[in-house]
């Protein structure tokens, strides 16, 4: 029976993830960390109030095996970049960090197609560089989703996004061969993937898109 901590439970990919491992049976702890407690309640869950700024010493000598990370925020919700690095890189690096000081073996993040350290594009160096620096942090295993569009329902109002998510929904069975990783994917189906491949840790790092994630679901 293993213990798991979950990021970024209040959002749209993290609330799937807390679901899913809930329902797990291979899990006997789900830990979240939110800034304001859900309204959820579980046995198995716990629930940790904090924030970067906090994080240290909230989950200081909390026994962990897999850390899930959903973080993430949106120019329009953060248009200050420091900020919005802060959130989208800092905080994922930090919460792998102290999980792996916790005893964490695994580590399964939420990044975005495209990420590349060495792009000149704010948005995809930021997230290769999430990438890279949770690599470094040379967990025994470390499972980074790239997913493309993200489908599903958000509780914040996001127009510009539901229109996208309905033309992604439209033109979804014209990417095929090589463009499949393009491919918008269900939140609910990232997450599902996300915990399925925490039974089948076979590689150190491990790069998935559409396709890959896909597989995970049967």
């Amino acid at each position: 029976m293993k213990k798991a901590i979950v990021y970024g439970a209040s959002g749209l990919v993290g609330s799937y993830i807390l679901e899913t491992l809930l329902n797990n049976a291979n899990y006997e702890q789900v830990i979240i960390v939110v800034r304001a407690a859900l309204n959820i309640q579980h046995t198995k869950l716990k629930t940790i109030i904090g924030d970067y700024n906090s994080l240290t010493e909230v989950v200081k000598g909390i026994p962990v095996d897999e850390v899930f990370i959903a973080l993430g925020t949106t120019q329009k919700k953060t248009p200050d970049k420091k900020l919005y690095y802060q959130i989208d890189h800092d905080y994922p690096v930090l919460a792998a960090k102290l999980a792996k000081e916790n005893g964490a073996k695994a580590v399964f993040l939420v990044s975005a197609i495209g990420a590349n350290a060495k792009s000149s594009i704010f948005y995809t160096k930021m997230k290769g560089e999430t990438e890279q620096d949770i690599i470094n942090l040379n967990l025994d295993h470390t499972h980074i989703f790239r997913p493309s569009m993200i489908l599903g329902d958000r509780k914040e109002s996001r127009p510009l996004e539901k229109v996208f998510i309905g033309i992604f929904k439209l033109i979804n069975p014209l990417f095929m061969g090589g463009m499949n990783k393009y491919k918008g994917i269900e939140a609910a189906h990232i997450a599902k993937a996300m915990v399925n491949s925490a039974s089948q840790l076979n590689e150190k790092v491990k790069i998935l898109h559409w396709e890959e994630m896909t597989h995970l679901l049967k």
